[in-house]
């Protein structure tokens, strides 16, 4: 039985993170989003789009089981379980009939749950008398590293954009050892954040290519090669001669109605969807929008580690030592390691570009 709730849990993490990268390579490929900062949660979207899937039948299910890769996603009873998880997305039921009353509701919830960094996920506009069913999804993140940045330390440098023009951007720098892999022409940087209560591990990921305009690539690649997050996450710390890493905030939203498309999903989007199981409504349902809208900020502030005694006694033998200068685009994701769920993935520019 354990065996096989194992099984279960990575089959659809894997499923879950082959719609991370699908999705991230499609919104980087957007030429809106090509030149700016990207930050979104694959996680929450692919739970949402699970509740929808557990209300629909037919050909609707067929392909939103297709994009999720989860058969096990559908019928009343999973609807409710999932439900229990996401209660403010079923709010938004409510606007077959609420109106602007319910967008509010549904933006004052985002903005308590995320202590006013995102204020409005649902516009303006969103929700009115032709509304059949909107979808609002919004996560904040801010984890607190093991080992903190040296406020003092940080100073301003060259970070060389796409475009070839440079900006002066506040560059963190340490002098800690680093979980850092070469290989394939990328640079993996690993940074834990402190435990929790629950004893999970989350890391942020900065996937540096050594190409200065070798983040598109690396996207592609990140997107077609199924095992390739695994394959480069490293594993040991090394001695690190030269690292910077630039300072970024990144508040970004979209409506995904038209990148969901775009990956094969249309049926849900139409008037011939089945959503019979979703709600109790004699009007046909389909999904008119799903909004989304994430918040990342990486700074210098964590929890020192317990370092005053970590002098650990080793084989003596030649140190492994790397720079990690982080001065061109990249792309980073957030992930709890213990069962590898990519809760954001997104990439950076310009750490200059807030939103």
């Amino acid at each position: 039985m354990a065996t096989t709730l194992a099984t279960d849990v990575r089959l659809s993490v894997a499923h879950q993170t082959r719609f991370a990268l699908r999705l991230a390579s499609a919104i980087s490929s957007d030429p809106e989003s090509a030149t700016g900062n990207v930050a979104f949660s694959p996680v929450s979207l692919h739970v949402a789009l699970s509740l929808i899937t557990a209300g629909a039948g037919g050909t609707t299910r067929d392909q939103l089981v297709a994009i999720l890769g989860n058969e096990n996603a559908g019928g009343p009873e999973g609807l409710h379980s999932l439900a229990d998880q996401v209660v403010q997305l079923v709010l938004a039921d409510a606007s077959i009939t609420g109106g602007p009353r319910i967008a509010f509701q549904v933006n004052s919830w985002v903005e308590n749950v995320t202590t006013g960094l995102i204020r409005e996920i649902l516009p303006k506009g969103s929700i009115d008398y032709t509304t059949r069913l909107v979808l609002g999804n919004a996560l904040y993140f801010k984890g607190l590293w093991t080992e903190k940045f040296d406020e003092s330390k940080t100073k301003y440098d060259k970070f060389h954009l796409l475009n070839g023009d440079t900006v002066q951007t506040p560059f963190m720098s340490s002098t800690n050892k680093q979980y850092i892999s070469s290989s394939d022409g990328l640079k993996v940087l690993k940074i834990p954040y402190q435990k929790g209560g629950d004893n999970r591990q989350f890391s942020m990921y900065i996937l540096l290519p050594k190409r200065r305009d070798g983040l598109w690539t690396l996207a592609k690649r990140l997107s077609t090669e199924s095992e390739f997050i695994d394959k480069h996450i490293p594993t040991e710390k090394v001695v690190v001669e030269q690292f910077m890493l630039p300072k970024f905030k990144i508040s970004f939203g979209f409506e995904a109605t038209n990148l969901l498309k775009s990956l094969g999903l249309q049926l849900p989007f139409s008037t011939e969807a089945n959503l019979s199981e979703m709600v109790n409504s004699h009007v046909g349902l389909f999904i008119s929008s799903i909004f989304h809208k994430s918040f990342v900020e990486v700074n210098e502030q964590g929890t020192e580690a317990a370092a005053a005694t970590s002098v650990a006694i080793e084989q003596q033998q030649m140190p492994i030592v790397m720079d990690f200068v982080a001065d061109h685009p990249f792309l980073f994701l957030i992930r709890e390691d213990v069962i590898g769920v990519v809760l954001f993935i997104g990439h950076v520019a310009n750490p200059l570009v807030s939103s």
